[in-house]
């Protein structure tokens, strides 16, 4: 299987499908790259080089005790971007992989870049502090670290079976498969690794990161996510990037990759053709 070494010695497992313009895809916490399939297919299919990697501890990616946290996980997309020598590259960020994007872009620029995109993503900043007071409050984080100490297996099934998909809302009918798939991958993951990106991707603020954004940037958001609410993630962070287009997703829920698959890849599509 294809690895890429990062500078502590942690393996990076990525997958490379199809030829032309690179695409990098960051998927969100606790998956891995399985969770970017249909985008992946879709998006090779169509005259691109798609790439997506397991976010280290997470996957088929080392469980590293360490470097469970946003600096990391974007110098580990740098060691990806640079090994692989892509040239011209649309960044794409889901959830977590959202606020990997920013930082990558914060840390290391956008010299190999063409594109930006964030997907229900975390920027800019998750926490309800007190020069963000509309985010959303400790704890709600707290309860998921305590959820994954006492049995993290049935926190998975219940986020796949309730806010994530948005299958909690009346007349949802989101399928056992997909559910299952997020928990089988989820499981997949370290859980000191698991654990520990949760503050990652709650507790980051990416503000900083997102004003040295200057490329062209799509943000898409569902306006019913219950994981990142629109106006914590995609309406904030299409306010502070220069020139983004913010497409809003009327009624979709957090997980919209799954949910939403058809109307992504169209949407994903016609912004690298742009």
């Amino acid at each position: 299987m294809p690895y890429v070494t990062a500078a502590d010695g942690a393996e990076i497992f990525y997958k490379d499908w199809g030829q032309g313009r690179p695409v990098v895809l960051s998927h969100g916490w606790p998956l891995n790259s399985d969770s970017w399939e249909a985008q992946q297919l879709f998006l090779a299919t169509h005259g691109f080089r798609v790439i997506a990697h397991d976010r280290r501890g997470h996957g088929r990616s080392t469980q590293t005790w360490h470097g469970n946290e946003m600096n990391t996980y974007a110098d580990d997309l740098a060691t990806l971007v640079d090994t692989l020598d892509l040239r011209d590259a649309t960044l794409v960020g889901f959830s977590t992989g959202g606020g990997e994007v920013a930082r990558y872009v914060g840390r290391h620029g956008t010299g190999r870049l063409a594109q930006l995109a964030l997907v229900s993503a975390v920027p800019p900043f998750m926490l309800k502090t007190d020069d963000n007071p509309g985010g959303v409050p400790g704890e709600v984080f707290d309860g998921i670290r305590a959820g994954s100490l006492a049995d993290r297996s049935q926190l998975y099934r219940d986020l796949a079976d309730g806010p994530f998909f948005g299958h909690n809302r009346p007349g949802a009918n989101v399928s056992q498969g997909i559910r299952d798939a997020f928990w089988r991958q989820s499981l997949q993951a370290g859980h000191r690794n698991a654990y520990e990106s949760v503050a990652a991707f709650s507790a980051t603020d990416f503000r900083a990161d997102l004003d040295a954004f200057d490329v062209p940037t799509l943000i898409v958001h569902g306006d019913d996510d219950q994981v990142v609410p629109i106006d914590v993630g995609g309406r904030a962070s299409a306010a502070r990037i220069k020139s983004a287009t913010l497409k809003v997703y009327p009624g979709a829920p957090h997980g919209i990759t799954d949910t939403h698959k058809d109307q992504l890849n169209a949407d994903l599509l016609d912004f690298l053709n742009s």
